[in-house]
């Protein structure tokens, strides 16, 4: 059974759109700017790629305040989504759809809030709705109701692997029968004083850039330092084929392969091993071989350890330099739990436009002796096929499989 994508839905620091994050990327342009540090906290002058816009500008004061602002990411991200699919304002047949939602601290910045209260008294009170912004199925739950999705719901934190592995459970739903429409994705706020103060800590932090701040974050460069943590949301429309056709749809692209597989070997620190059958895995799944795969979508953090390893796992499934390959968090900062759902929007929108992005600010790299490592500009294709991969904190490897219809 065929499961297409009919809708595609984003919002990231490159802009509100699907259309406006694959213009970016093939632009090389930079989403990723200087932030002010928190002396009094420890907190460095440092670099991120926020969401400039508002958010829920539209929505009754009432109503908005019950989301966190990831929640309030998804709800953009997936009404993109929804209105491309071309589905009613809810679904036709609410048994027959769900929901399967990524996130990785979920509504961390009102949960800050809350402790902020405890030791200042500002606001003079905790907000009442403090629990149901907090819960990592918040915007899962809102989904649900906003689109009327009674067939299933999941609500996936794994950390940099969370909505990439709520996508591929949402296909295998599908394709068990379970459901015929899935609204799936991620979305993540977390630059808030506490979370990131948290991730500077542990020194994986890529430092400001004070010449080329937009530059801060390198992957696969021979300078690479670290992440630079970003904010949004991605969303996808997922369908059986025949539910698709039946209503008239335009499948966008096809989701053809899950893998996915645990290292089970260390908390932070990457492994080839791992990588290797998350990737083979979904190869198996799509029943491809490595040849068929035209390009691959890196989950490049740009930490010296995670690119080493990953080129390494590429090399091992596809061969030395055997697959173009890029990491976009160049671009638009390490989303983490909403990472592996803007990361497939872009894949997706890379074979649709024939053109691959270019993986930035790569001044020189001795991994391009193992990884055909696509630079200084957009790439041509005519793959029908390509792969994005997601690896996270924890030990989980994510790899999902894309072809056109």
């Amino acid at each position: 059974m065929r499961i297409v994508i009919t809708g595609l839905g984003a919002v990231s620091a490159l802009g509100a759109g699907a259309e406006a994050l694959a213009d970016a990327l093939l632009e090389g342009r930079s989403g990723i700017t200087p932030q002010p540090g928190s002396p009094a906290h420890g907190l460095n002058p440092h670099a991120a790629a926020v969401v400039s816009h508002a958010l829920g500008a539209a929505m009754p004061p009432a109503q908005r305040n019950l989301h966190d602002r990831h929640g309030l990411l998804a709800l953009e991200a997936a009404a993109e989504a929804w209105a491309q699919a071309g589905l009613p304002a809810t679904a036709p047949e609410p048994t027959r759809a769900g929901i399967a939602w990524g996130t990785g601290l979920g509504g961390s910045g009102s949960l800050e809030a809350s402790y902020a209260q405890v030791f200042t008294g500002q606001p003079p009170r905790v907000h009442p709705y403090t629990v149901v912004r907090v819960m990592a199925n918040a915007a899962s739950s809102h989904l649900a109701m906003r689109y009327q999705l009674q067939a299933a719901q999941l609500a996936v934190s794994n950390a940099c692997a969370s909505s990439a592995q709520a996508m591929g459970e949402a296909l295998w739903l599908l394709r068990n029968g379970r459901a015929d429409v899935m609204l799936v994705g991620g979305s993540e706020s977390m630059l808030n004083l506490g979370s990131v103060i948290g991730w500077q800590a542990m020194g994986v932090m890529a430092p400001l850039d004070a010449e080329h701040p937009e530059q801060s974050c390198r992957p696969f460069d021979d300078a690479r330092r670290g992440l630079v943590l970003g904010e949004g949301a991605a969303a996808l429309v997922l369908e059986t084929e025949a539910h698709a056709l039946a209503r008239g749809a335009t499948p966008l692209a096809v989701l053809a392969g899950y893998g996915h597989s645990v290292d089970a070997v260390h908390l932070s620190r990457p492994d080839a091993g791992g990588q290797r059958r998350a990737m083979r895995a979904a190869l198996d799944d799509a029943g491809m071989t490595p040849g068929d795969i035209g390009y691959v979508n890196a989950h490049g953090t740009a930490t010296e350890v995670g690119d080493a390893v990953e080129a390494e796992s590429v090399a091992a499934v596809f061969g030395t330099r055997g697959v173009p390959l890029s990491a976009t968090k160049a671009l638009h900062g390490h989303l983490i739990g909403a990472g592996g759902a803007l990361e497939l929007v872009a894949t997706v929108q890379s074979l649709r436009r024939g053109l691959l992005p270019a993986s930035a600010h790569v001044r020189s790299s001795a991994l391009d002796a193992q990884v055909d490592l696509i630079t200084g500009g957009p790439r041509e294709t005519r793959a029908r096929a390509a792969m994005s991969n997601s690896f996270a904190f924890g030990g989980s490897n994510v790899a999902l499989i894309v072809t056109t219809p």
